[in-house]
């Protein structure tokens, strides 16, 4: 086996879950250290849970954390995690976001988990960072921060800040720490206890196959969607689909309506419709500004499009 870190250090690990927190974030970020206490009869990690508010922080679920310490406290870390779920983009706590800028200048390694990198990025701790976040939020981000660089993958390891999609995929970065202070071989010691029989690499993808989203494996109904997506803000016409696709209007109609059941820009409306819904929900971006992200330039033709679709007006899910 592989050797421990030099001199057998403790890392200590600061975790502030954000109420509202998914528990699948939370434990795939704390349980491979505790797993890797366990295995190696050592004391190779801390995890310190920390508040805020001094009181136990609420999940999303039934569940909830009790802090061993608060912002307010002296701590000591080598990493601190930021663990976030819901719409990280409305959380707006300017003690929280100094306290992050100290505990970065004092030497702790930053990461966020889900939303986490949300709240980093709003703390103006990912200026010059290559980031993850949940694909949930990617959209909102990009549109609200155009210049962060913001990758798609399952997590991202740039110096000094760790950032990941949340759920399995914080499992993955932990194990890929635990790699780099422990070696390879008790990492995947770690991951075995875990049913996680492959440690997945961090360019990893966070969803499915486009086939798996769509519900089709046709090849050209695959390329219309891939150039829809491509299209969101500036929407093409039918006719320039099919150009792309290589067949008639009418042929790629048709295609939709036998494995999809609706019409091509029927699927597109929609689709846009969906990525309007996402920006509401996990971004302050004014209905207008959604409106134009999504290709709709007329805000009235977009709030009745919406109502139509979700049986609810937009402004209804802020």
């Amino acid at each position: 086996m592989e050797t421990f870190g030099s001199a057998m250090q403790t890392y200590r690990i600061g975790v502030l879950p954000i109420n509202g927190f998914a528990l699948m974030s939370y434990a795939s970020t704390v349980e491979p250290f505790r797993a890797a206490n366990t295995l190696s009869r050592r004391n190779l990690y801390e995890v310190i849970n920390i508040s805020f508010g001094g009181l136990a922080v609420q999940s999303s679920g039934a569940a909830s954390v009790t802090p061993q310490k608060s912002i307010h406290d002296q701590i000591d870390l080598d990493y601190l995690f930021v663990v976030a779920g819901g719409n990280p983009a409305l959380f707006d706590n300017k003690a929280v976001f100094n306290w992050l800028g100290r505990m970065s200048r004092f030497g702790a390694r930053l990461g966020g988990v889900s939303g986490g990198p949300v709240i980093l990025a709003s703390a103006g701790l990912m200026g010059d960072r290559r980031m993850t976040v949940h694909w949930e939020h990617a959209e909102a981000l990009a549109e609200i921060s155009p210049h962060l660089l913001i990758e798609r993958t399952l997590y991202v390891m740039d110096r000094d800040r760790l950032t990941c999609a949340g759920g399995t995929a914080a499992l993955d970065l932990m194990l890929a720490l635990i790699t780099e202070h422990h070696g390879s071989l008790f990492a995947s010691l770690v991951s075995d206890w875990f049913m996680h029989t492959e440690i997945r690499p961090s360019v990893g993808p966070q969803r499915g196959g486009i086939a798996a989203r769509v519900g089709s494996n046709n090849a050209l109904i695959l390329e219309a969607v891939k150039a829809m997506e491509s299209h969101v803000a500036d929407p093409i016409s039918l006719a320039q689909l099919s150009v792309m696709v290589g067949i008639s209007p009418r042929q790629l109609n048709r295609l939709f309506m036998q494995r999809l059941g609706r019409s091509t820009i029927g699927y597109y409306r929609d689709m846009r419709l969906d990525k309007a819904m996402n920006l509401i929900r996990n971004s302050s971006l004014p209905l207008t500004e959604v409106a134009l992200a999504t290709g709709f330039a007329n805000s009235s033709h977009f709030s009745r499009l919406f109502s139509e679709y979700f049986g609810q007006a937009p402004s209804s899910f802020r």
